[in-house]
């Protein structure tokens, strides 16, 4: 057994800690990890952790150890022993405290919250309690009297496993990345963890320099800024809703896409000062508008704009906009912009910026000619072009760079290899969630997986659909809670730390290019491609193909196995 540190210094204090010490190491099995005096900073409060237990394949424990007699009197905990009895401070309390500061301090050194199962526990070597008692706040089964710790090994995975918080079991893999944060070394052996969070930070980092191009361009009433995926672009738009806005301007910023419209109302909602008339899906600012609802992709596309474009003429001046600004432009048809420039102040010379990516044009509006796009009789967009990759580690950009044109550029750091399974289509759903499991299992965060389907929605997806639950559904998402599960479609725009892309397949072989370039530039840090590398090959041509064989290649069974 592991023990850290591996002959703990027992003071004469400390004969309880000790006796609960030994017991461990007797009971438990080999693989467990076992840390003494654990000191934790979170903020301000400082806590110890008098014993750590690390079970792979169960979980974790926290435990608080009180030698002499204990009680409880009217809630108040007391201790006895050769000095007498005195009162002391909740000994479930001191382990809840402990806990709660250890999974906060591991998330910030691990850059992933703490999922596996965790137990806060107390132990009281020297006082016999009944099996029947228990109080606010304390289960019977947290509770380890003097009996119990001479063999508590079977007790400590129950209380794990039954009262334990969070959802998964402990990974082998992710138990040594705490032992890492425990033990502490200095000047010895670096060990290849690419810490994924920084390579995060550096991203945004970046990011907020594309502001110069805001700067650069504040003179300019209608631009389209063009740029291939992870350049920056919805961080471009939302900023340049923020400027107009704080200059007392009635603007609109809009996109196509329903997630990414809840993403950048959430964007805005913080905004203390100014913010935009209207923030969200171009379709809810026309319904809003009193435009009635309608059916068929006719409707969407030629009477719905005609019915706003009829409406706008009868708009009140304080109703109308200022500024238009619109993110993933190249999801608008044409007509859209035609109504959407009628409900403006002047439409052939308000100002209108686009952010755009011509090579995602998954919908077709355009027919590949949305670069050459006209707004208004008049006036046409000034080009400014966004080359540079920022989003993406390297190894994620190289993936799709065949997709994104000659200029495209990636900036980000090296980061973690993509993954490559090589499945059936058929099977490609299967084989995407077993791969969800193992990432899990690897220690990462549900909350940092999408899965992403290229043809038939995963089952988790079909749920909330065949139910009309899309607002939950996309609630559900932003708050970051758990894995997610969608379409490449869906989820122009937005981005996780982790992308499983699941190629089930594709209704249309003439759209799989851009599909494939949307779902593969999604991943910040890292990348799962799952599916049939013939259908990758005709999908997305020899370039991918190509990009793909530097992929390494994994077996997400296995990883469960273990």
């Amino acid at each position: 057994m592991r023990c850290i540190p591996e002959e703990p210094l027992f003071n004469d204090g400390q004969s309880a800690e000790r006796s609960v010490w030994e017991a461990l190491k007797r009971s438990l099995p080999d693989d467990v990890v076992l840390a003494h005096s654990v000191q934790v900073r979170d903020g301000r409060a400082e806590h110890e952790i008098d014993i750590l237990v690390l079970w792979p394949g169960v979980g974790m424990a926290a435990i608080e150890v009180k030698g002499g007699r204990v009680s409880v009197q009217n809630g108040q905990w007391y201790q006895s022993d050769r000095g007498g009895n005195r009162k002391i401070q909740s000994p479930v309390a001191q382990s809840q405290g402990s806990t709660h500061g250890f999974k906060n301090w591991l998330g910030r050194q691990l850059g992933t919250p703490l999922t596996s199962r965790f137990a806060y526990m107390v132990a009281f070597p020297y006082t016999a309690v009944p099996m029947n008692w228990e109080m606010a706040g304390c289960p019977r089964a947290l509770v380890l009297d003097e009996i119990q710790c001479q063999a508590p090994a079977e007790l400590i995975r129950d209380a794990i496993e039954k009262e334990g918080s969070g959802a998964t079991s402990l990974a082998a893999a992710f138990l040594e990345r705490i032992v890492r944060q425990l033990s502490g070394d200095l000047g010895g052996d670096s060990v290849e963890d690419p810490n994924f969070r920084e390579d995060e930070d550096a991203q945004d980092y970046l990011t907020e320099r594309q502001a110069t191009l805001l700067q650069a361009t504040r003179s300019l009433t209608r631009v389209r800024f063009t740029g291939g995926a992870g350049s920056g672009k919805t961080w471009l738009a939302v900023e340049k809703a923020k400027t107009l806005s704080k200059q007392g301007k009635r603007v609109g910023l809009f996109c196509y896409n329903k997630g990414l419209g809840q993403y950048l109302q959430d964007r805005v909602s913080s905004w203390r000062q100014a913010k935009p008339a209207f923030t969200g899906e171009f379709h809810e600012y026309v319904r809003g508008l009193g435009v009635p609802d309608g059916t068929g992709q006719d409707y969407f596309d030629v009477e719905m704009p005609r019915l706003l474009k009829a409406l706008a003429a009868e708009m009140n001046p304080d109703e109308r906009l200022d500024a238009v600004i619109v993110d993933e432009a190249q999801d608008f048809a044409p007509l859209w912009w035609e109504a959407l420039l009628a409900c403006t102040v002047d439409p052939d010379n308000s100002e209108v910026y686009a952010f755009m990516d011509d090579r995602q044009d998954v919908y077709r509006r355009w027919g590949g000619a949305t670069a050459d796009v006209t707004i208004g009789p008049t006036a046409t967009f000034v080009p400014i072009h966004v080359d540079e990759n920022l989003r993406n580690t390297r190894k994620i950009a190289e993936t799709f760079k065949p997709f994104a044109g000659e200029h495209f550029t990636p900036r980000g750091s090296t980061g973690l290899p993509v993954r490559r399974v090589q499945c059936t289509s058929d099977s490609a759903l299967d084989v995407a969630g077993d791969c969800v499991d193992a990432l899990i299992e690897e220690g990462w965060a549900n909350n940092q997986i999408a899965l992403l389907t290229t043809k038939d929605r995963h089952p988790v997806h079909l749920d909330y659909f065949e139910r009309g639950a899309t607002e939950e559904y996309w609630r559900e998402f932003h708050s970051g809670e758990g894995e997610f599960y969608g379409h490449v479609l869906g989820f122009k725009g937005l981005e996780r730390s982790v992308i499983v892309l699941c190629v089930n397949g594709f209704k249309d072989m003439d759209r799989a290019a851009e599909q494939l370039y949307v779902g593969l530039s999604r991943a910040r840090s890292l990348l799962v491609v799952v599916g049939d590398s013939a259908v990758l090959e005709e999908g997305g041509g020899r370039e991918l193909k190509h990009s793909l064989a530097r992929a390494q290649a994994w077996d997400p069974i296995s990883v469960a196995v273990q």
